[in-house]
């Protein structure tokens, strides 16, 4: 009788197991296809983005972080598109979820230091703008944004200096060359002002 229950026993926990493997194996199925389908509502949203299409965007990247709450990157080309909205706040609460989803990402902080000058928020954007340079000392578009900020300060050596390593890293950079001459302009030196504005022009910057 001990045997019979135990056998019973058994093929009841074997039973179990067997299930609880199937629903597990059920839902990775089920995360995968929700992983896959997120990559591309991503990929659409980083085309309709490309195009200047933003709401569509919004909505193709809201649809691939509800399908993957983890996805940095389509949260961090989503705040892109709302700083390109001026939805500043916006912007910023999705660059800060990037972060914490993964703190080495320079992008995340540069485009928050964005969406924080245009709001005049500049010490705060300056401390986005050099958190970014520390992680990636190479993106040139960390030190332009720093040298935007310091600009808007009247900070114009200390703006001169970022986009003259903006150029040295990216020396067909045009924008960097505009608001290098910017500044020069601002500080008196047209004659070197001219010269940045010549060289955006040659590089394609349209002003």
């Amino acid at each position: 009788m001990a045997t019979l229950v135990l056998a019973i026993s058994l093929g009841t926990y074997i039973g179990v197991l067997l299930v609880d493997r199937k629903k597990s194996y059920e839902r990775k199925v089920e995360d995968d296809k929700a992983i896959k389908q997120a990559k591309t509502e991503y990929r659409n949203g980083r085309n309709f983005s490309n195009r200047g299409d933003l709401d569509t965007a919004i909505a193709s990247f809201t649809e691939a972080i509800r399908l993957d709450p983890n996805y940095a990157l389509a949260y961090r080309w989503r705040g892109n598109a709302h700083l390109n909205k001026n939805e500043y706040d916006k912007a910023i609460k999705d660059c800060t979820e990037v972060i914490q989803l993964n703190p080495d990402d320079a992008v995340a902080y540069t485009v928050r230091a964005k969406a924080y000058v245009r709001k005049g928020e500049n010490d705060q954007a300056i401390k986005d703008c050099t958190e970014a340079i520390r992680l990636d000392p190479n993106y040139a578009v960390s030190y332009i944004s720093r040298g935007l900020t310091y600009n808007e300060k009247g900070a114009y050596d200390k703006a001169i200096k970022d986009y003259t390593e903006a150029i040295r890293l990216d020396p067909n950079n045009a924008e960097a060359y505009r608001w290098r001459g910017n500044a020069h302009r601002k500080k008196g030196d047209l004659q070197k002002a001219k010269a940045d504005y010549d060289k955006a022009k040659s590089l394609g910057f349209d002003f």
